[in-house]
This record gives structure tokens, C-alpha cells and sequence, in this order.
């Protein structure tokens, strides 16, 4: 359940898979103004590469997307991690919490690096294929770009914020 619930939080920011300072403060059951200030008090731990501060229209994006409510606001910008940054906010955050919900997160990277790699593998393997062949495999051809666009599809639809009643 933990790893299906980080899988959700993980965006695509940049081109970096990236979490929100928010969504990193729920899990270490933090409030998000704790974590940013131990991010500030450390910032020589945290390059670019780490970790980096949303830009105005990236926010928006994001608003937009998500349907997230603007109204009372934050008034930060929000940090993204990547996942060396992550791993360095152990060290900041030195809570066993926090340790724990960090071996969690890195290993639902893993897990989507693997997924990832998973179907690149077998996109080769049929261009191999199709070449040996002399030939195109049209329907696993698109059955593998069906499966690649349902898996962004449903990762986009699960990171939206439930509306109506909650159970």
C-alpha cells in the first residue's frame, strides 16, 4: 500500500521524476514548513540536481492539472526532490519515520525504473524481431504503446485529489 501511495506522489517535473516538498512532509508525517526549513538550514546538501524550486508557471501547471484549489494558498513555492535529493533529506531529517518512508521511496523508484526498462526491453525485442522477420507486428506494436499510455494515463488520473464525499 505504501509504495502504491509514493508511486502516486512521484512526478514528471523537467524532465526529472520528482515529489513535492507537500507530498514528502505528508509521508514523513512532518508539516511541510518543518521540512523546507531543515532543506534551507542545509542547502550546500541540496544542488540543483537534488532538488529545485518550482518556477510560476510550473505551479500553475500544476494547479491546472491537478485541480488543486489556489484559494488560501501557499505562499512558498513548492521544493521538487529527485531522488538523490530525497535520499539526502535522510540525513536532515533524522527521524526513524523519516529513515523509514526513505527506504520506501527508493524503492518505488526502483520499482519504476524496472517498469520503465521492462517495456523498453520489449520494444527492442520486437524491433529485433521485426527486422528478422522482414515484417511489422502492427498489433503488439500498438498494444505496447496502449500499455505505455494507460500506465501514464493512470498515473495521471491517480494523482488527482478526490472530490466529493470520502469514505
Amino acid at each position: 500500500m505504501e509504495l502504491e501511495i509514493i508511486k502516486k506522489s512521484i512526478l514528471e517535473i523537467r524532465g526529472k521524476k520528482v515529489m513535492l516538498d507537500m507530498d514528502l512532509a505528508k509521508l514523513y508525517e512532518v508539516e511541510t514548513r518543518v521540512l523546507k526549513q531543515a532543506v534551507r538550514r542545509n542547502m550546500e546538501r541540496f544542488p540543483e540536481d537534488f532538488m529545485f524550486e518550482l518556477t510560476e508557471d510550473e505551479i500553475h501547471n500544476l494547479t491546472s492539472h491537478f485541480v488543486i484549489s489556489r484559494w488560501g494558498g501557499q505562499r512558498y513555492k513548492p521544493f521538487a526532490f529527485t531522488e538523490q535529493g530525497i535520499a539526502m533529506l535522510s540525513s536532515v531529517l533524522k527521524s526513524k519515520t523519516a529513515i523509514q518512508i526513505n527506504i520506501s521511496i527508493m524503492r518505488a523508484f526502483v520499482m519504476i525504473r524496472q517498469f520503465a526498462l521492462t517495456y523498453q526491453e520489449l520494444n527492442e525485442k520486437l524491433i529485433e524481431l521485426e527486422k528478422k522477420h522482414n515484417q511489422k507486428f502492427t498489433d503488439i506494436d500498438q498494444v505496447l504503446n496502449y500499455l505505455i499510455k494507460k500506465e501514464q494515463q493512470q498515473t495521471q488520473q491517480t494523482a488527482r485529489k478526490q472530490v466529493g464525499y470520502k469514505k
